[in-house]
């Protein structure tokens, strides 16, 4: 099945060159799944139908997402060798335990065996994946796992709280007993001690979500929060290219049928001008407001005079305050 799924893929790629034409990469992220689990070939082989068909500038950034417990030597070893230059790895915690409430199939230690393999590989640009407010877990918990990873010096950090949606199995189980989670004040701590034990390390915050070292922000997602143009390959895939958002086809039958045609949605004035805000006030730099400023001028006032929002620099971003309830901030700007 992984076979039939790449060939497809592939093909999927070879039917986009026409947009060769008008666009080269500069960024280009593997992910979306567990692509680490694919045989050592496969990912040169795609990257390589890619480099055939677009441009990409020199310095792309080449992303793999992977799950410890997948990667080994030979494969790190390759997908250097085929351009892969950053690593993103899902840890979650670095507690057994925490692990296996999550239902993770992982142990820290096969993350530690596979981050050394990776430094052997040559990555110098590395992610790790958190997730905070987990099942049971302290908040002391959490403050070693954050004083786990960080021992280990990786360039960029992605810290989220775990966020339990109806009809998951999570949610079956801890609707009958939320005492196992964290106690929302014990969750605010754990966000607090997240941002302030990061930037004691040198961890400079620059989405709501996401912490790196100077200069090994993720360009890939910088992009998403942006509005950049992007294209989406495989099961599910989102793109968005002018004003038409796309996703992929995500019945694995039909996409492997050649029917990779899914939702497509062509974005109105009001729509752009949301995302715009939505999207773009989750980075710490904000957004420039003039496009937009004649529209929501009221909201931005309020806002402003709520201390949820400044302007500096010609810019409108989040305060501190603002980022304790971003999600209230953002939803202002989809209620127009």
């Amino acid at each position: 099945m992984q076979s039939a799924y790449v060939e497809q893929l592939i093909r999927e790629t070879e039917g986009a060159s026409a947009l060769a034409e008008a666009y080269e990469a500069s960024t280009v992220f593997i992910g979306g799944g567990t692509p680490s689990i694919l045989p050592t070939c496969q990912i040169p082989r795609i990257l390589g139908k890619i480099r055939e068909i677009f441009p990409l500038r020199k310095d792309a950034e080449i992303t793999i997402e992977a799950n410890p417990g997948t990667m080994d030597a030979e494969k790190l070893h390759a997908w250097r060798e085929a351009g892969v230059n950053r690593l993103s790895i899902g840890l979650q915690s670095a507690d057994n335990r925490e692990l296996r409430l999550l239902g993770r199939i992982h142990t820290w230690e096969e993350f530690l065996d596979n981050f050394r393999l990776a430094r052997e590989a040559g990555f110098r640009n590395i992610n790790v994946d958190l997730m905070s407010a987990l099942p049971e877990q302290t908040c002391g918990g959490w403050i070693n796992t954050l004083e786990k990873v960080l021992e280990l010096h990786p360039e960029h950090i992605s810290a989220y709280s775990l966020i339990i949606e109806e009809g998951t199995p999570f949610y079956s189980r801890y609707e009958e007993h939320p005492e196992l989670l964290p106690a929302e004040d014990a969750d605010r701590r754990m966000y607090e001690d997240t941002r302030r034990i990061l930037h004691e390390h040198g961890y400079e915050r620059y989405e709501i979500s996401n912490y790196a070292r100077p200069g090994y922000e993720c360009r890939h997602n910088l992009g998403y929060w942006s509005r950049t143009e992007y294209k989406g390959f495989g099961l599910g895939a989102a793109s968005l290219l002018g004003r038409v958002r796309t996703a992929n086809q995500s019945d694995l039958k039909e996409y492997l049928a050649g029917n990779y045609a899914g939702e497509r949605e062509e974005l109105s004035e009001q729509a752009v001008r949301e995302e715009y805000f939505f999207l773009g006030l989750r980075k710490m730099e904000g957004v420039d407001p003039e496009p937009y400023r004649a529209h929501y001028r009221e909201l931005l006032d309020r806002l402003q005079e709520q201390h949820l929002i400044e302007e500096k620099n010609g810019r409108i971003c989040l305060t501190n305050r603002g980022i304790d309830v971003s999600n209230y901030v953002l939803a202002q700007f989809l209620d127009d």
